[in-house]
């Protein structure tokens, strides 16, 4: 799958975090993998995160999920939405469709939302702190999109949704099945569903708030900071008045602070497993009985692909002397030679077919069969040793 009528190029010089971007018939001849009913018996799953928004313009009241199958009966032909998060976790056709947007760093990449409308269904006007790309699946969608907005612009009171109070449209149009929009983070935007059985993927792009950062780092730095490691001033001279704090002084104190604050190796393994802890770690690939060494490389040896968890988040960072520091779900290994090219591979695709050479490396192996062991990896075909991934 590619998009169409598209430049990546162009897009991330002219578009990207700037302004938005239609682009029409992307994906042509596309109409989504999920028909209404599959995804409305995924909100009503107890592990799936679902929002039912239901009225329109001035009126609207949202419903948590998991969402009782009955109350689908009870909700007319108008006027309602289905939110559903995360779905490319659980559905691998809805996964398949990040593929053409990897031109993102995958770090970037939060998950696919699917949602569904009957005709005059939507959120509001509301504005995202995030990159998305809307793709139009069954039905269309007319969307509206308005000023750039920020955390000082009005918000009408309620409870569950950030709706603007005031919202001028400078921008509409009508989405067709294989149609997306990209909208970079704060544009007001507001989609309303023209026919019934309107359905739309939303590709969100996280992006880390600066005191998130700030106060998640310090604290990993603190947790391991001494009692002992204080402020020392050894052949310190005499002062004029001793009520003075020195710029000597003062530089002395923020080195101390900016020596552990600015610590790059420390900091890319505390970001690397920051950024690749999963944020629903539900979706488990554990086998049964864990795998063996021995059982791996007969699988690998048979030709079995490997698969990973859509639910798990890869990562790398390249370190001194060839190391390459892999981040699996919130944890990080050190490899090299075989090993560390294989982590390589493991980060760009989803799918890694078997090769002789993977079979025939010890260090592969081992890392395979501990990523199948934690459930972030799993053998896409089963085989006689029970080396593969059943769901």
């Amino acid at each position: 799958m590619e998009l169409h009528n598209f430049d990546r190029t162009a897009f991330l010089r002219d578009s990207w975090q700037r302004k938005p971007l239609l682009i029409r018939q992307a994906l042509p001849g596309w109409r989504g993998p999920l028909d209404p009913d599959e995804l409305a018996g995924l909100a009503c799953e107890d592990d799936v995160e679902a929002r039912l928004v239901v009225g329109a313009a001035g009126a609207w009241a949202v419903e948590h999920g998991p969402i009782p199958e009955a109350r689908f009966g009870q909700l007319g032909d108008s006027d309602w939405t289905l939110l559903v998060q995360a779905v490319d976790h659980y559905v691998p056709d809805v996964a398949a469709l990040i593929a053409p947007f990897r031109f993102i760093p995958n770090w970037r990449i939060d998950d696919v939302m699917v949602s569904y409308a009957a005709k005059g269904g939507g959120v509001g006007p509301h504005y995202d702190q995030y990159d998305v790309f809307l793709v139009q699946g069954m039905g269309r969608r007319r969307w509206r999109i308005g000023q750039h907005c920020d955390e000082s612009a009005a918000l009408l009171p309620h409870a569950d949704l950030r709706l603007l109070a005031d919202f001028t449209a400078t921008g509409e149009w009508v989405l067709e099945p294989g149609d997306v929009l990209y909208l970079p983070p704060g544009v007001a935007h507001d989609g309303v569903a023209v026919d019934g059985d309107c359905m739309t993927y939303s590709i969100g792009f996280r992006a880390p708030a600066r005191h998130e950062l700030i106060g998640l780092w310090t604290d990993e730095i603190l947790a391991e900071l001494s009692d002992d490691d204080r402020y020392a001033d050894p052949g310190l001279s005499l002062q004029a008045n001793p009520g003075e704090i020195t710029d000597a002084a003062l530089a002395r104190l923020q080195a101390m602070v900016a020596e552990a604050v600015l610590d790059h190796d420390r900091f890319a393994r505390w970001f690397g497993r920051h950024s690749s802890a999963r944020k629903y770690p539900d979706v488990d690939w554990r086998p049964e009985e864990p795998l063996t060494p021995d059982a791996v490389r007969a699988a690998l040896a048979q030709g079995a692909a490997l698969e990973r968890n859509p639910a798990s988040r890869f990562a790398f960072v390249t370190g001194e002397a060839g190391v390459v520091l892999l981040f699996v779900d919130g944890e990080c290994r050190d490899l090299s030679g075989d090993a560390a090219a294989f982590a390589r591979t493991l980060c760009a695709q989803d799918r890694i077919e078997a090769t002789p050479a993977l079979a025939g490396s010890a260090s592969v192996v081992s890392l395979i069969t501990a990523l199948c062991n934690e459930g972030s990896l799993a053998f896409a075909d089963e085989d006689e040793d029970g080396a593969g991934n059943e769901d």
